[in-house]
């Protein structure tokens, strides 16, 4: 297993797998926010406490497996170049604040891409599992069963009260965030979501775009997630976010439903104008990327298109971000040069597809 595969390869291999309602749910995640008892936390620790702790982490783990999760590989952040961590952050593998902590972060990743564990991010242990589709509790379940097996190792910073302690105070309790990646197209055309929005926060959830804080909803692409970690258990926690997502998913399904008998021709061809510019187009930018694949996925849940697959919209949603351009050319390109770069690469995908399907 080599760290070159996690960057040449755009989808996770989890991610080709269907799940429950992956028409609108793309992922389920679980990260648990755990640190090392008696242990500086990496915001304060000195350089020497955190090299410590990466070389533990790649003494005890490195290559090591659990249940189906094969093969975790250590990769440092100090041998990796800027652009390479770039693409591991497209790929939801690493988040962006492991990915500035050059020297003194690493993350364990598995074969499948499905477990990753950052050390030294803004705790010692970051854990993340992601399954497809709407799978919060065998996520959840599973997630409890790595922390107890990186336990039989490590100690862990808890109070009798407070529970887990972490470094931002929004995680200490639990440490526990549940979320889900949901693509919902038709609230935002039919301009529901913004009014949404609000009222999902004032429910102790938040709204986030793809890549989680401060990001933008790209491609119509919303990751939901709890606020509170403290005062409630994490079946709790789960259960909550559950019932808002539930409620998410039948006013999509609603708002689809309504959008094919009010403005069906109106709909069917959106679809195919973006599905005509994504197969033709020689240069496209990254956000018109985005529209155009959510409209063809909207497409091909609603049975307009039938000669593509949704994987490979799973694909190029990672395939066509500037890092993953980038590293597939194997150059720095500049912003106009990855444009026409990303409309070559689509085609070619699209070409490949068909030609597979014949």
């Amino acid at each position: 297993m080599s760290s070159e595969q996690f960057m040449n390869e755009a989808v996770s291999p989890w991610l080709k797998e269907d799940g429950p309602d992956s028409d609108i749910i793309m992922s389920s995640r679980i990260r648990l926010a755990r640190n090392f008892e008696q242990s500086p936390f990496p915001l304060f620790a000195e350089e020497a406490i955190l090299d410590s702790i990466l070389y533990f982490m790649e003494k005890e783990y490195n290559h090591q497996s659990f249940l189906h999760y094969k093969e975790l590989e250590f990769v440092r952040m100090s041998e990796l170049k800027p652009m390479e961590k770039q693409v591991l952050v497209e790929k939801h593998l690493i988040s962006p604040h492991l990915a500035d902590k050059s020297n003194k972060g690493a993350a364990l990743i598995s074969k499948n891409e499905q477990v990753s564990i950052m050390v030294n991010e803004e705790d010692h242990i970051r854990t993340q599992l992601y399954f497809p589709g709407f799978q919060l509790d065998k996520a959840l379940e599973e997630a409890f069963l790595l922390d107890d097996w990186l336990e039989e190792k490590i100690d862990y910073a808890f109070d009798e009260t407070r529970g887990y302690l972490t470094s931002c105070p929004t995680n200490v309790g639990t440490g526990l965030r549940a979320s889900v990646m949901m693509h919902l197209p038709a609230l935002v055309i039919t301009r529901k979501m913004n009014r949404m929005i609000p009222a999902i926060n004032q429910l102790g959830l938040v709204v986030r775009g793809i890549y989680g804080e401060g990001s933008e909803a790209l491609g119509n692409i919303f990751q939901i997630s709890n606020q509170i970690t403290l005062g409630r258990s994490e079946p709790d926690i789960i259960e909550d976010l559950k019932g808002v997502v539930e409620k998410l998913i039948e006013h999509e399904r609603h708002a689809r439903n309504l959008l094919m008998e009010q403005s069906g021709i109106e709909l069917e061809d959106r679809v195919f104008r973006s599905y005509g510019l994504l197969k033709y187009s020689r240069i496209v930018e990254s956000k018109e990327t985005a529209k155009c694949l959510s409209d063809v996925r909207l497409g091909i849940d609603l049975g307009f298109i039938k000669d593509i697959s949704k994987s490979i919209l799973n694909e190029l949603v990672v395939l066509t971000q500037p890092a993953f351009l980038q590293q597939y050319a194997k150059k720095m390109l500049t912003p106009n040069e990855r444009d026409v770069f990303r409309a070559s690469l689509i085609r070619e995908r699209f070409t490949l597809e068909q030609r597979e399907e014949f």
